[in-house]
């Protein structure tokens, strides 16, 4: 299974007196995940689609779904919210085991940690800024997952 990690964008601030789940994407932000998405090209092309339930990542899921052609559903989940461990994440992920690539759309700190743990490396620190998207591949769901690491598409490349 390829599993594709996905920092939403850069989100507008945090307004006095409202929360941060509903903080949406900048027109910045949604460029920024749209071009990474188009970047990775045809090495995208996700048979299932999991968010964190907040604005900001719905959004990222939303955009990815349209440059990538994706005509599922796009399912919330609370494992991917900032604060979720990954051990939730790898169990949404060992439920599905017959979808061949998922796109998961979150946050940080969550989405660096889970690269380290779906990779079996614990001690791994991860730059994952806004809008990187990770490839990572696993091919058993038994116990602990011990994926490889196929690539890393950070935000600022322009060679696409």
């Amino acid at each position: 299974m390829q599993i594709h990690l996905l920092r939403h964008g850069t989100a507008e601030d945090i307004q006095a007196g409202s929360s941060d789940f509903g903080r949406k994407l900048t027109a910045a932000g949604r460029e920024e995940v749209r071009h990474a998405v188009k970047c990775a090209g045809p090495a995208v092309a996700p048979t299932l689609i999991l968010t964190s339930p907040f604005a900001r990542a719905m959004e990222t899921a939303e955009i990815a779904a349209a440059v990538v052609g994706y005509t599922g559903n796009i399912v919330c989940t609370e494992a991917l919210v900032p604060t979720a461990h990954p051990d939730l994440v790898w169990q949404e992920i060992r439920s599905r085991p017959d979808e061949s690539q998922i796109l998961l759309a979150g946050h940080e700190p969550l989405l660096s940690q889970l690269t380290a743990y779906l990779l079996n490396c614990p001690t791994l620190q991860v730059d994952m800024r806004k809008a990187t998207l990770v490839r990572i591949d696993i091919d058993r769901f038994a116990g602990k997952p011990c994926g490889v690491l196929k690539w890393v598409l950070p935000p600022d490349i322009r060679a696409c």
